[in-house]
Protein backbone atom coordinates (compact mmCIF):
# COMPACT_ATOMS: atom_id res chain seq x y z
CA UNK A 1 0.00 0.00 0.00
CA UNK A 2 0.85 3.28 -1.00
CA UNK A 3 -0.13 6.75 0.26
CA UNK A 4 0.48 10.30 -0.92
CA UNK A 5 -0.87 13.54 0.24
CA UNK A 6 -1.44 15.70 -2.86
CA UNK A 7 -3.00 18.85 -1.04
CA UNK A 8 -3.48 20.12 2.41
CA UNK A 9 -5.64 22.59 3.85
CA UNK A 10 -4.26 25.66 5.21
CA UNK A 11 -7.29 26.94 7.18
CA UNK A 12 -8.07 23.45 8.72
CA UNK A 13 -6.40 19.75 9.33
CA UNK A 14 -8.17 18.63 6.11
CA UNK A 15 -6.05 16.80 3.24
CA UNK A 16 -6.33 15.09 -0.44
CA UNK A 17 -4.74 12.05 -0.74
CA UNK A 18 -4.06 9.02 -3.15
CA UNK A 19 -3.65 5.36 -2.06
CA UNK A 20 -2.65 3.15 -3.66
CA UNK A 21 -3.38 -0.84 -2.98
CA UNK A 22 -2.93 -4.04 -5.28
CA UNK A 23 -6.64 -3.78 -6.23
CA UNK A 24 -6.31 -0.06 -7.46
CA UNK A 25 -6.26 3.24 -6.72
CA UNK A 26 -8.39 5.18 -4.27
CA UNK A 27 -8.61 9.05 -3.62
CA UNK A 28 -9.20 10.47 -0.31
CA UNK A 29 -11.11 11.60 1.39
CA UNK A 30 -13.02 8.21 0.92
CA UNK A 31 -16.31 6.90 2.03
CA UNK A 32 -16.31 2.67 2.62
CA UNK A 33 -19.68 0.93 2.05
CA UNK A 34 -20.08 -1.94 4.33
CA UNK A 35 -20.71 -5.31 3.32
CA UNK A 36 -20.51 -7.03 6.22
CA UNK A 37 -20.61 -10.99 5.36
CA UNK A 38 -19.39 -9.93 1.89
CA UNK A 39 -22.89 -8.17 0.00
CA UNK A 40 -23.43 -4.57 0.65
CA UNK A 41 -27.57 -5.11 1.44
CA UNK A 42 -29.52 -5.41 -1.28
CA UNK A 43 -26.87 -3.78 -4.20
CA UNK A 44 -25.14 -5.75 -6.46
CA UNK A 45 -21.25 -5.44 -7.06
CA UNK A 46 -22.26 -3.90 -10.39
CA UNK A 47 -24.15 -0.85 -9.18
CA UNK A 48 -21.21 -0.71 -6.53
CA UNK A 49 -18.53 -0.56 -9.26
CA UNK A 50 -20.80 1.36 -12.04
CA UNK A 51 -22.89 3.57 -11.25
CA UNK A 52 -22.19 4.05 -7.18
CA UNK A 53 -18.46 3.83 -8.19
CA UNK A 54 -17.13 2.49 -4.90
CA UNK A 55 -13.50 2.15 -4.62
CA UNK A 56 -13.54 0.25 -1.51
CA UNK A 57 -15.67 -1.75 0.22
CA UNK A 58 -15.71 -3.93 3.92
CA UNK A 59 -16.16 -7.00 4.84
CA UNK A 60 -16.37 -8.39 8.30
CA UNK A 61 -13.94 -10.93 9.95
CA UNK A 62 -16.27 -12.39 12.42
CA UNK A 63 -19.42 -12.93 10.51
CA UNK A 64 -17.29 -14.28 7.45
CA UNK A 65 -15.34 -16.62 9.74
CA UNK A 66 -18.91 -17.98 10.71
CA UNK A 67 -20.38 -17.99 7.72
CA UNK A 68 -19.65 -19.22 5.10
CA UNK A 69 -16.08 -20.13 7.09
CA UNK A 70 -12.32 -19.98 6.35
CA UNK A 71 -12.65 -23.38 4.06
CA UNK A 72 -14.87 -21.99 1.93
CA UNK A 73 -12.98 -18.61 1.62
CA UNK A 74 -9.74 -20.29 1.20
CA UNK A 75 -11.21 -22.46 -1.72
CA UNK A 76 -12.70 -19.36 -3.46
CA UNK A 77 -9.35 -17.58 -3.43
CA UNK A 78 -10.09 -15.35 -0.76
CA UNK A 79 -13.04 -12.73 -0.87
CA UNK A 80 -12.38 -10.67 -3.99
CA UNK A 81 -12.85 -13.71 -6.12
CA UNK A 82 -15.70 -14.83 -3.96
CA UNK A 83 -17.61 -12.10 -4.51
CA UNK A 84 -16.36 -10.61 -7.97
CA UNK A 85 -14.92 -7.78 -6.18
CA UNK A 86 -11.72 -6.64 -8.12
CA UNK A 87 -11.21 -3.43 -6.15
CA UNK A 88 -9.84 -2.74 -2.62
CA UNK A 89 -11.33 -4.27 0.41
CA UNK A 90 -10.47 -3.49 4.20
CA UNK A 91 -12.17 -5.91 6.94
CA UNK A 92 -13.03 -5.41 10.08
CA UNK A 93 -11.24 -7.40 12.94
CA UNK A 94 -15.03 -8.80 14.05
CA UNK A 95 -13.82 -7.33 17.42
CA UNK A 96 -16.94 -4.86 18.02
CA UNK A 97 -19.47 -7.88 16.95
CA UNK A 98 -17.67 -10.25 19.67
CA UNK A 99 -18.95 -7.40 22.02
CA UNK A 100 -21.78 -7.16 20.84
CA UNK A 101 -23.52 -9.63 19.11
CA UNK A 102 -21.64 -12.56 21.01
CA UNK A 103 -23.35 -14.18 24.16
CA UNK A 104 -21.45 -15.34 27.05
CA UNK A 105 -18.07 -14.17 25.78
CA UNK A 106 -15.04 -13.45 28.11
CA UNK A 107 -12.32 -11.64 27.71
CA UNK A 108 -8.29 -12.46 28.34
CA UNK A 109 -4.64 -11.28 27.95
CA UNK A 110 -5.02 -14.74 25.26
CA UNK A 111 -8.19 -13.22 23.28
CA UNK A 112 -11.68 -13.15 23.89
CA UNK A 113 -13.98 -16.81 23.81
CA UNK A 114 -17.69 -16.38 22.80
CA UNK A 115 -20.61 -17.78 21.45
CA UNK A 116 -21.76 -17.60 17.51
CA UNK A 117 -24.84 -15.82 17.57
CA UNK A 118 -25.92 -18.01 14.67
CA UNK A 119 -25.93 -21.42 16.35
CA UNK A 120 -24.11 -20.83 19.99
CA UNK A 121 -21.02 -22.72 19.10
CA UNK A 122 -17.77 -21.86 21.38
CA UNK A 123 -15.24 -20.20 19.36
CA UNK A 124 -11.96 -17.80 20.37
CA UNK A 125 -10.19 -14.97 18.40
CA UNK A 126 -6.52 -13.79 19.61
CA UNK A 127 -4.84 -11.52 17.85
CA UNK A 128 -3.02 -13.98 15.87
CA UNK A 129 -5.82 -16.18 15.02
CA UNK A 130 -7.33 -12.95 13.45
CA UNK A 131 -4.49 -12.05 11.25
CA UNK A 132 -4.83 -15.76 10.45
CA UNK A 133 -8.28 -15.22 9.80
CA UNK A 134 -8.14 -12.00 7.82
CA UNK A 135 -5.21 -13.77 5.02
CA UNK A 136 -7.52 -16.00 4.35
CA UNK A 137 -10.07 -13.43 3.52
CA UNK A 138 -7.62 -11.46 1.42
CA UNK A 139 -8.60 -8.17 2.39
CA UNK A 140 -6.47 -4.79 1.62
CA UNK A 141 -6.66 -3.54 4.79
CA UNK A 142 -6.29 -6.17 7.70
CA UNK A 143 -7.64 -4.21 10.90
CA UNK A 144 -6.14 -5.20 14.46
CA UNK A 145 -8.55 -7.25 17.17
CA UNK A 146 -9.31 -4.75 19.98
CA UNK A 147 -12.31 -4.01 22.36
CA UNK A 148 -14.46 -1.27 21.45
CA UNK A 149 -15.69 0.48 24.72
CA UNK A 150 -18.83 1.65 25.18
CA UNK A 151 -20.42 4.16 25.89
CA UNK A 152 -20.48 5.49 28.56
CA UNK A 153 -18.31 3.50 30.24
CA UNK A 154 -15.82 4.28 33.57
CA UNK A 155 -12.20 5.51 33.44
CA UNK A 156 -11.55 2.37 35.30
CA UNK A 157 -12.67 -0.07 32.55
CA UNK A 158 -11.51 1.93 29.25
CA UNK A 159 -8.11 2.01 31.39
CA UNK A 160 -8.13 -1.95 31.50
CA UNK A 161 -9.82 -2.27 28.52
CA UNK A 162 -6.94 0.27 26.56
CA UNK A 163 -3.97 -2.28 28.40
CA UNK A 164 -5.61 -5.45 26.93
CA UNK A 165 -6.26 -3.78 23.27
CA UNK A 166 -2.12 -2.46 23.14
CA UNK A 167 -1.25 -6.31 24.64
CA UNK A 168 -2.93 -7.77 21.61
CA UNK A 169 -1.70 -5.35 19.06
CA UNK A 170 1.73 -6.17 19.70
CA UNK A 171 1.35 -9.63 19.26
CA UNK A 172 -0.76 -8.86 16.31
CA UNK A 173 1.92 -7.07 14.65
CA UNK A 174 4.58 -9.50 16.04
CA UNK A 175 2.50 -12.31 13.92
CA UNK A 176 1.53 -10.26 11.22
CA UNK A 177 5.50 -9.33 10.28
CA UNK A 178 5.44 -13.10 10.35
CA UNK A 179 3.33 -14.03 8.06
CA UNK A 180 2.83 -13.80 4.46
CA UNK A 181 -0.14 -13.01 2.14
CA UNK A 182 -1.90 -15.99 0.65
CA UNK A 183 -2.56 -14.25 -2.84
CA UNK A 184 0.49 -12.45 -4.11
CA UNK A 185 -0.46 -9.02 -3.26
CA UNK A 186 0.54 -7.32 0.23
CA UNK A 187 -1.69 -6.63 3.23
CA UNK A 188 -1.58 -3.78 4.95
CA UNK A 189 -2.41 -4.12 8.78
CA UNK A 190 -3.83 -1.43 10.98
CA UNK A 191 -3.95 -0.71 14.70
CA UNK A 192 -7.05 0.93 16.17
CA UNK A 193 -6.59 3.75 18.83
CA UNK A 194 -8.97 3.72 21.68
CA UNK A 195 -9.70 5.19 25.12
CA UNK A 196 -13.50 5.93 25.17
CA UNK A 197 -13.63 9.51 25.77
CA UNK A 198 -10.96 10.21 28.52
CA UNK A 199 -8.40 12.98 26.73
CA UNK A 200 -5.22 10.89 28.49
CA UNK A 201 -5.85 7.57 27.59
CA UNK A 202 -6.51 8.56 24.07
CA UNK A 203 -3.29 10.42 24.15
CA UNK A 204 -1.62 7.38 25.45
CA UNK A 205 -3.38 5.01 22.60
CA UNK A 206 -1.96 7.13 20.07
CA UNK A 207 1.37 7.47 20.88
CA UNK A 208 1.60 3.78 21.34
CA UNK A 209 -0.74 2.97 18.03
CA UNK A 210 2.20 5.14 16.28
CA UNK A 211 4.75 3.48 17.51
CA UNK A 212 3.91 0.34 15.92
CA UNK A 213 4.89 1.95 12.51
CA UNK A 214 2.13 0.48 10.16
CA UNK A 215 0.96 1.21 6.98
CA UNK A 216 -2.30 3.18 8.44
CA UNK A 217 -4.30 3.53 11.54
CA UNK A 218 -7.55 3.91 12.78
CA UNK A 219 -9.36 5.54 15.17
CA UNK A 220 -12.23 3.05 17.09
CA UNK A 221 -15.04 3.57 19.91
CA UNK A 222 -16.24 7.03 18.85
CA UNK A 223 -20.07 7.31 17.52
CA UNK A 224 -20.92 4.87 19.83
CA UNK A 225 -23.35 7.43 21.77
CA UNK A 226 -20.54 10.34 23.01
CA UNK A 227 -22.27 13.90 21.86
CA UNK A 228 -20.69 14.81 18.78
CA UNK A 229 -18.65 17.69 20.03
CA UNK A 230 -16.39 15.17 22.12
CA UNK A 231 -15.94 12.78 19.05
CA UNK A 232 -14.67 15.69 17.58
CA UNK A 233 -12.88 16.71 20.25
CA UNK A 234 -11.11 13.16 20.57
CA UNK A 235 -10.35 13.02 16.78
CA UNK A 236 -8.55 16.73 17.31
CA UNK A 237 -6.40 14.92 19.74
CA UNK A 238 -5.05 11.89 18.61
CA UNK A 239 -4.59 13.06 14.81
CA UNK A 240 -2.50 15.55 16.73
CA UNK A 241 -0.41 12.67 17.47
CA UNK A 242 -0.66 10.52 14.78
CA UNK A 243 1.51 10.33 11.78
CA UNK A 244 0.66 12.93 9.26
CA UNK A 245 2.25 10.84 6.10
CA UNK A 246 -0.19 7.88 6.42
CA UNK A 247 -3.97 7.77 5.96
CA UNK A 248 -6.24 7.80 9.11
CA UNK A 249 -9.15 5.99 9.06
CA UNK A 250 -12.55 6.75 11.67
CA UNK A 251 -14.23 3.98 12.04
CA UNK A 252 -18.46 3.63 12.24
CA UNK A 253 -18.59 7.11 10.83
CA UNK A 254 -20.98 8.50 10.08
CA UNK A 255 -23.71 11.48 9.16
CA UNK A 256 -23.04 13.25 6.19
CA UNK A 257 -22.13 16.65 8.89
CA UNK A 258 -19.54 13.70 10.93
CA UNK A 259 -18.14 13.39 7.69
CA UNK A 260 -17.62 16.80 6.56
CA UNK A 261 -16.02 17.77 10.54
CA UNK A 262 -13.87 14.48 10.34
CA UNK A 263 -12.24 15.42 7.04
CA UNK A 264 -11.73 19.20 8.63
CA UNK A 265 -9.73 17.41 11.30
CA UNK A 266 -7.54 15.45 9.28
CA UNK A 267 -9.43 12.08 8.92
CA UNK A 268 -9.20 10.16 5.48
CA UNK A 269 -10.86 6.98 5.31
CA UNK A 270 -14.52 6.41 6.82
CA UNK A 271 -17.25 3.75 7.11
CA UNK A 272 -20.90 3.32 7.98
CA UNK A 273 -23.89 1.28 7.71
CA UNK A 274 -25.94 4.83 7.79
CA UNK A 275 -26.54 4.98 4.17
CA UNK A 276 -28.12 1.51 3.99
CA UNK A 277 -29.43 1.01 7.04
CA UNK A 278 -31.42 4.21 7.10
CA UNK A 279 -32.22 3.69 3.30
CA UNK A 280 -34.24 0.12 4.11
CA UNK A 281 -35.98 2.78 6.82
CA UNK A 282 -37.23 5.09 4.15
CA UNK A 283 -34.69 8.04 4.71
CA UNK A 284 -32.94 9.54 2.04
CA UNK A 285 -30.04 11.58 2.30
CA UNK A 286 -29.73 14.69 -0.32
CA UNK A 287 -27.86 17.50 -0.23
CA UNK A 288 -30.67 19.65 0.59
CA UNK A 289 -31.47 17.73 3.54
CA UNK A 290 -33.15 14.68 4.09
CA UNK A 291 -36.02 13.02 3.44
CA UNK A 292 -38.45 10.51 5.04
CA UNK A 293 -40.35 8.95 2.36
CA UNK A 294 -42.72 7.77 4.13
CA UNK A 295 -44.40 10.89 4.69
CA UNK A 296 -47.57 11.99 3.52
CA UNK A 297 -45.94 14.88 1.43
CA UNK A 298 -44.59 12.82 -0.85
CA UNK A 299 -47.77 10.96 -1.92
CA UNK A 300 -48.64 12.86 -5.02
CA UNK A 301 -44.68 14.45 -5.78
CA UNK A 302 -43.99 13.01 -9.32
CA UNK A 303 -40.85 14.48 -9.59
CA UNK A 304 -37.47 13.12 -9.99
CA UNK A 305 -35.75 11.62 -7.24
CA UNK A 306 -33.17 13.56 -6.30
CA UNK A 307 -32.59 16.40 -9.28
CA UNK A 308 -29.05 16.85 -7.69
CA UNK A 309 -28.12 12.93 -7.47
CA UNK A 310 -25.78 10.99 -8.93
CA UNK A 311 -26.96 7.85 -9.68
CA UNK A 312 -29.10 6.33 -12.27
CA UNK A 313 -32.41 6.28 -9.78
CA UNK A 314 -32.32 9.70 -8.80
CA UNK A 315 -33.48 10.57 -12.16
CA UNK A 316 -35.36 7.17 -13.43
CA UNK A 317 -38.12 7.39 -10.31
CA UNK A 318 -40.22 9.83 -8.54
CA UNK A 319 -40.96 10.57 -5.19
CA UNK A 320 -44.20 9.58 -5.29
CA UNK A 321 -43.15 6.10 -6.63
CA UNK A 322 -40.55 5.52 -4.07
CA UNK A 323 -42.90 6.73 -1.52
CA UNK A 324 -45.57 3.82 -2.22
CA UNK A 325 -42.65 1.16 -2.30
CA UNK A 326 -42.08 2.34 1.07
CA UNK A 327 -45.43 2.31 2.46
CA UNK A 328 -45.56 -0.98 1.02
CA UNK A 329 -42.83 -2.31 2.02
CA UNK A 330 -41.23 -3.42 -1.33
CA UNK A 331 -38.12 -4.94 -1.17
CA UNK A 332 -37.17 -2.74 -4.43
CA UNK A 333 -37.63 0.58 -2.08
CA UNK A 334 -34.81 -0.25 0.38
CA UNK A 335 -33.05 -1.24 -2.99
CA UNK A 336 -33.29 2.29 -4.36
CA UNK A 337 -32.88 3.90 -1.14
CA UNK A 338 -29.63 1.91 -0.31
CA UNK A 339 -28.24 2.76 -3.99
CA UNK A 340 -29.18 6.28 -3.83
CA UNK A 341 -27.76 6.69 -0.52
CA UNK A 342 -24.50 5.66 -1.00
CA UNK A 343 -24.18 7.49 -4.26
CA UNK A 344 -24.65 10.31 -2.31
CA UNK A 345 -22.19 9.44 0.22
CA UNK A 346 -19.34 8.97 -2.32
CA UNK A 347 -20.42 12.03 -4.80
CA UNK A 348 -20.03 13.43 -0.93
CA UNK A 349 -16.70 12.88 -0.54
CA UNK A 350 -15.85 13.96 -4.37
CA UNK A 351 -17.05 17.30 -3.36
CA UNK A 352 -15.09 17.55 -0.32
CA UNK A 353 -11.89 16.70 -2.10
CA UNK A 354 -12.97 18.89 -5.56
CA UNK A 355 -13.19 21.46 -2.34
CA UNK A 356 -10.38 20.74 -0.70
CA UNK A 357 -7.55 20.76 -3.95
CA UNK A 358 -9.57 24.25 -4.71
CA UNK A 359 -8.85 25.91 -1.82
CA UNK A 360 -13.11 26.30 -1.00
CA UNK A 361 -13.36 23.82 1.45
CA UNK A 362 -12.86 25.90 4.91
CA UNK A 363 -15.69 28.75 3.62
CA UNK A 364 -18.22 25.97 2.20
CA UNK A 365 -17.68 23.07 5.18
CA UNK A 366 -20.33 24.83 7.67
CA UNK A 367 -22.78 25.53 5.55
CA UNK A 368 -22.74 22.20 4.02
CA UNK A 369 -23.26 20.10 6.97
CA UNK A 370 -26.60 22.68 8.48
CA UNK A 371 -28.09 21.92 4.96
CA UNK A 372 -27.42 18.60 4.73
CA UNK A 373 -28.82 17.65 8.02
CA UNK A 374 -32.10 19.47 7.96
CA UNK A 375 -35.33 17.65 7.14
CA UNK A 376 -36.62 18.49 4.36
Amino acid sequence: MNFEIAYSDPKTNARAGVITTAHGVIETPIFMPVGTVGSVKGVHQRELRDDIDAKIILGNTYHLYLRPGMDILRQAGGLHKFINWDRSILTDSGGFQVFSLAENRKITDKGVTFRSHIDGSKHIFTPESVVDTERIIGSDFMMALDECTPYPCTYEYAAKSLEITHKWLARGVKHYKETEPLYGYDQAYLPIVQGSVYKDLRIKSAEFIASQEMQANAIGGLSVGEPAEKMYEMIEVVNGILPKDKPRYLMGVGTPANIIEGVARGIDMFDCVMPTRNGRNGMLFTSEGTMNMKNEKWKNDFSELDPNGTSFVDHYYSKAYLRHLTVANERLAAQIASIHNLAFYLALVKEIRRRILDGTFADWKDGAAKKMMERI
